[in-house]
């Protein structure tokens, strides 16, 4: 069976990233089509696969590909699948708007329906961010986007969700069901150090609006703690202003670095809503508690005072008594660790497998999945 992957673009090497990294691995052969790719921002494995890319490749930049929003629906459609008989689509904007042969089968593997289109609209581009102008002109085109978004989701036989949160979020907007399969952690590599911790707390993030990283950073400077924040984005500069002389904003890390942080930090922080949140898990990974907002998909994954705590509120004061709260526990760092590894490599990869083989079934048979 040919099977081909699809992926909004390879710019960086995030969750989805993560995610289309085993897809990769569990179909070895299949090359993999997106949008635009930006050489060596991606791990060598994905580098291995054959990349096929759209005719963005050729307009855009480094930092410039978010402005070419209009052109995705016809960028998508020209990517040509007719030679697969199953499409897997990782898509956390246009993936899963691929088309697939006819009788052909297509599974998304969605981390969100597009955010900016959707709900997130101000957090990207109010006219404080992006000036009146652009967003008078943006408005327009997100209403169209997000017309099309709906429509293209009838492209997709079957869809897979990162969470509970995101399966709810399909079910609103496109009115379709899915199976929830969380992200994979690479519990062999983020493991315990077996030393006690170091006195700073972590965040591992895109330096983006919706992250919320202005929370934590509040925070941190009002109690004085240290905080390292690990992470890029079009938020850095503004979020240096912001920060006092006990938060060190450290850009990307190297993966030796990024392991070791983790290892030594005190706890994990994560004031914003995920759709499912890989980093607190590759923190409990290695034995230490995430503190994430009581809302959205990384919650799932903690329980409270056992691996981590929720946030009530997005506000620093809630972060505060938070971290207050952890302050005055004691974590089980095996049991921390126990947690982390029922979201291992192996599980992910057996639970996609399951599922996958299910849906040809059904298919073959005639029979509808749940969704």
């Amino acid at each position: 069976m040919r099977t081909a992957l699809v992926h909004d673009w390879l710019t960086g090497m995030r969750g989805g990233e993560k995610v289309l990294e085993r897809l990769a691995a569990l179909f070895p052969e299949a090359p993999i089509y997106t949008l635009f790719h930006h050489p060596n921002s991606i791990s060598s494995a994905l580098e291995h696969h054959p990349i096929h890319t759209s005719f963005l490749q050729s307009l855009a930049g480094q930092q410039s590909y978010r402005w070419y929003l209009p052109l995705y629906p016809l960028a998508m459609r020209s990517l040509n699948l007719k030679e697969f008989d199953l499409v897997i689509s990782s898509s956390h904007c246009a993936a899963k708007a691929a088309i697939s042969r006819p009788g052909a089968y297509h599974i998304c593997y969605c981390h969100t329906p597009m955010r900016y289109a959707w709900d997130q609209f101000d957090a990207y581009f109010s006219r404080e961010r992006v000036g009146w102008i652009r967003h008078s002109l943006i408005r327009p085109t997100m209403a169209s986007l997000r017309r099309w978004d709906r429509r293209t989701a009838v492209r997709v036989d079957s869809f897979v969700a990162n969470s509970g949160y995101v399966a709810g979020r399909i079910r609103r907007y496109y009115s379709r069901q899915a199976e929830v399969i969380p992200p994979p952690v690479d519990t062999e590599r983020f493991t315990p150090s077996g030393a006690p911790p170091d006195d700073f707390y972590l965040m591992v993030t895109a330096l983006s609006p919706y992250k919320r990283v202005e929370v934590a950073i509040e925070a941190f400077n009002n109690i004085g703690r240290e905080l390292v924040i690990v992470g890029s984005g079009p938020e850095v500069e503004w979020l240096r202003q912001l920060a006092g002389p006990t938060v060190h904003l450290v850009g990307q890390v190297s993966d030796t670095e990024l392991v070791d942080f983790y290892r030594r930090c005190r706890g994990f922080v994560l004031p914003g809503i995920e759709d499912a949140g890989i980093a607190p898990l590759e923190a409990m990974a290695c034995g230490r508690p995430a503190l994430v907002l009581a809302a959205g998909g990384a919650k799932e994954a903690v329980l409270p005072e056992i691996t981590g705590l929720h946030i009530p509120q997005p506000t620093p004061q809630a972060l505060v008594e938070v971290v207050d709260s952890c302050e005055r526990l004691t974590f089980n760092t095996d049991v921390i660790r126990a947690h982390a590894e029922g979201y291992s490599l192996d599980v992910f990869d057996q639970r996609i497998t399951r599922y996958v083989d299910r849906a040809l079934d059904r298919n073959r048979h005639g029979s509808a999945l749940d969704n």
